[in-house]
């Protein structure tokens, strides 16, 4: 497995993502919210894993610049014609990954359901540390596999043996906040957005330290 494989598996996901509707409508909203509080009109945002791009075409017309990318080509050719229907200035979509965009001192980097689905963690959050300008933000909100339930974490592998599932990190929501930390962050807000159950996917705003 290998990141090329990784987009191999999205691109065919695609068009089935794109269909597929926001099973918390409210925990999401909720979550645009938040993320809003900490973005002002001169803000230059990254968002990494965009997906078909539904938060950036949400996000980008409160800020100056905003890049979403995804490791995912198809992904990135819907959101594109997502896009051409919108218009919205200062809004780029690319495909790739927080180790091939070019640009440094973005104000803030996003990553919804995204961190769970790195190769290396502690490596990708040591690159969007480099991303973000001094003071800078990274906001995430990512499924923890490993405050799931148990059946679920026995399916995952079986899944990924018939090309069912993707990589997945099975994090549990103290270890994430930890290693976070230790790529030189500092947590200011950690909570949970859902709005049905207590689903283990926390909402965390780190500031760059």
């Amino acid at each position: 497995m290998s990141i090329e494989s990784d987009a191999r598996f999205w691109d065919k996901l695609s068009g089935k993502y794109a269909k597929h509707a926001i099973s918390d409508p409210a925990g999401y909203e909720r979550t645009l919210d938040c993320t809003r509080k900490y973005l002002t009109p001169q803000s230059r945002v990254l968002e990494l894993g965009c997906g078909t791009g539904s938060t950036a075409l949400r996000l980008a017309g409160d800020v100056t610049s905003y890049l979403a990318t995804d490791v995912s080509p198809a992904m990135i050719s819907i959101a594109r014609s997502k896009q051409a229907e919108q218009q919205i200035p200062g809004l780029t979509f690319e495909s790739g990954t927080a180790e091939t965009v070019g640009e440094t001192g973005f104000d803030a980097v996003l990553g919804f359901n995204f961190l769970h689905l790195v190769r290396d963690l502690p490596g990708t959050l040591r690159r969007i540390h480099a991303l973000l300008k001094d003071d800078g933000v990274f906001i995430s909100k990512t499924p923890c596999v490993g405050d799931m339930n148990v059946f679920i974490r026995l399916a995952i592998p079986v899944m990924q043996a018939i090309g069912k599932a993707p990589h997945v990190c099975v994090l549990r929501g103290a270890e994430l906040g930890d290693t976070i930390a230790q790529a030189g962050f500092r947590i200011i807000k950690s909570e949970s957005h859902a709005t049905k159950g207590n689903e283990p996917r926390p909402y965390i705003v780190a500031r760059k330290i």
